[in-house]
């Protein structure tokens, strides 16, 4: 049985660990971010694979740098027949990437190499793709560019958006993880080179990401809606400049010859705003400025929007 080492931080790299373990894999040991402070006490808060590791009897490691060797005693002692990376959130030094006899295998969010980089799930919904998966890679030193094991493939559906689409995506990677380690300890693992001339770049998403332009078609912004959501969330301006970020939308019948933005009518489920192209879009829940989250319906019931009313940004 390979000794497996386990590089990762979030709930996704949470629920590859999960199948690892589950799977009977001899998980020697956690490497995770430090933890960090958040809410109102600054209290430091433990990551998801910390957790997950802790409650079942797996060391933990969370060094503050990897830079230098600094892990090299620590990766000796370990001893990995293999190393598995998933969001561990850090660039991997040479010296981790060449230990492992059996090598150093990464899953990552995308039908590689497409959506290279740190937002490949919300970037192929922004960008409408209609298919996407994991792919199981070698780790080299450049950005997500090493030979391919093998792929899981799976369709976006209209209604995905980035929660959905992350946490099934999770469930995928950790099968593929565990038939990737298999493939391995038999010696039967491919190594499949990447086309870089395909490749496309995730960029982590930015406040420039999240304002909505409505001058775009319904489709586009309808999908920068999904990706963004439930976080960061897209965002606007009502006509009193407060902000406004957007949960959910989907398409409405018809079309207006009004200005896109504008906001053309209330509806029981939430309110219409013309898109690009004069087809319109419902607006059925979101965030107000200073607010909760909230049904668009309720935020038009308290009167703080009106047919007619135009959406932009405004800084």
């Amino acid at each position: 049985m390979l000794k497996v080492l386990f590089m990762g931080t979030p709930d996704f790299a949470a629920e590859c660990l999960k199948a690892i373990v589950e799977n009977g894999w001899n998980a020697v040991g956690a490497v995770t971010q430090p933890d960090r402070p958040s809410g109102r006490g600054y209290r430091l808060i433990p990551c998801a694979v910390k957790k997950y590791a802790e409650e079942n009897k797996i060391p933990v490691f969370q060094p503050e740098t990897l830079r230098d060797g600094a892990f090299e005693k620590t990766l000796e002692e370990l001893s990995p027949d293999v190393i598995v990376v998933a969001a561990y959130g850090k660039i991997l030094p040479s010296y981790i990437i060449n230990y492992p006899k059996y090598g150093c295998i990464n899953a990552h969010g995308s039908l590689l190499p497409k959506y290279r980089g740190a937002a490949p799930i919300q970037r192929a919904i922004m960008d409408g793709e209609r298919e996407t998966g994991i792919t199981v890679m070698y780790m080299d030193e450049g950005l997500d560019t090493g030979d391919m094991i093998l792929t899981e493939r799976t369709p976006t559906a209209e209604d995905d958006d980035f929660e959905t689409l992350h946490d099934r995506l999770a469930g995928i990677a950790g099968g593929a993880l565990c038939r990737a380690l298999s493939l391995l300890e038999k010696g039967e693992a491919q190594r499949v080179p990447q086309d870089s001339s395909l490749a496309t770049y995730a960029a982590k998403i930015g406040k420039e990401d999240c304002i909505l332009d409505f001058s775009l078609d319904r489709d586009s912004l309808l999908n920068i809606i999904r990706g963004l959501s439930p976080f960061p969330l897209a965002q606007t301006r009502t006509p009193d400049a407060r902000l406004l970020k957007i949960i959910s939308a989907k398409a409405a019948a018809g079309s207006s010859e009004a200005a896109p933005g504008t906001v053309c009518a209330l509806q029981p489920d939430g309110f219409d705003v013309v898109c690009g192209g004069g087809k319109k879009m419902r607006i059925t829940a979101v965030l107000p400025e200073g607010k909760g989250r909230m049904s668009a319906a309720d935020f038009v019931r308290g009167r703080r929007l009106e047919a007619g009313d135009i959406l932009k940004w405004q800084k």
